[in-house]
């Protein structure tokens, strides 16, 4: 179910965050739900997609480790377990909220549509990954009944599409002779390809959240809101660093929990963020 992963699903308390109810304790409690019920979701769509993916995952260096591809879970249990887990976070995300409940059933079906097609479709098997950042994010807003801004959409995609696009770029370079034995999508993609698409989304990022600061309707209320800008810069100029130097990219989760200057910057965009939400 990949745990280390679940870091994605934190988008979720985006919502609540730039909302101002942070101080709210149902909403915080709403929020932690809508998490748990996206991990839930996640690991279920993570089940189906390593049984999915088994043969080509057992060629691969690292991926053949995996509990499935290395036959140490049977496909049938991760199957059935799959189904029950999804089942249960379509049945938390209902009890949470009706909108939530719908959204999670929106999702599983996009994983379930990634997995069993758009992965191998270039460019949108990463847009595929994006919208479900998307889904997470709407469905934090959801949970804490706020509507949140099309801007926070709009950031959280195009991030998505950074990762995303780095991720490729990193599974590609380290296929070398062995490009599309375990992900078939990669023989259409090519380094030069991947240096433009990543290039694109790093200035859409970058523009997109700047903006956001200034027309966004948390910023109409809050205004130094802008100050949060640099942090966002650096994070990815820091990220993209990362990705081209030391030939990192393949697990950005891996890199959010590990990288030092990454952890503070985060934290730091997080701490100037809430004083201009919630001081100011």
């Amino acid at each position: 179910m990949r745990p280390r992963q679940w870091t994605k699903n934190l988008i979720v308390f985006a919502p609540l965050i730039f909302s101002g109810h942070i101080q709210d304790v149902g909403a915080i409690l709403a929020s932690v739900v809508a998490f748990g019920v996206f991990c839930l979701a996640s690991g279920a769509a993570y089940l189906l997609n390593d049984v999915r993916d088994a043969h080509a995952d057992s060629l691969h260096d690292v991926k053949r480790t995996r509990p499935v591809a290395s036959g140490e879970l049977p496909a049938t249990v991760a199957v059935a377990s799959a189904i029950v887990i999804a089942v249960l976070a379509v049945a938390v995300a209902f009890a949470l909220a009706r909108p939530v409940g719908v959204m999670t059933l929106g999702y599983l079906a996009l994983q379930n549509a990634y997995t069993f097609g758009l992965k191998h479709q270039v460019i949108l098997d990463v847009m595929s990954i994006s919208a479900g950042f998307i889904i997470r994010a709407a469905a934090g807003a959801a949970a804490v009944s706020v509507a949140a801004s099309p801007w926070l959409y709009m950031c959280a995609a195009l991030l998505a599409l950074f990762l995303g696009f780095g991720k490729r770029r990193h599974e590609l370079l380290m296929a070398e002779d062995t490009v599309g034995s375990h992900r078939a999508v990669l023989d259409d993609y090519s380094p030069h390809l991947l240096d433009v698409l990543v290039a694109t989304a790093t200035s859409a990022t970058i523009i997109a959240y700047s903006l956001y600061t200034f027309f966004s309707p948390t910023a109409a209320e809050h205004d130094y809101l802008m100050l949060t800008i640099p942090f966002v810069v650096y994070g990815v100029l820091r990220y993209v660093f990362l990705m081209y130097k030391h030939n990192l990219g393949g697990s950005p989760e891996e890199i959010l929990l590990t990288d030092v200057p990454l952890i503070i910057t985060i934290l730091a965009w997080l701490a100037t963020a809430s004083v201009v939400i919630y001081l100011t």
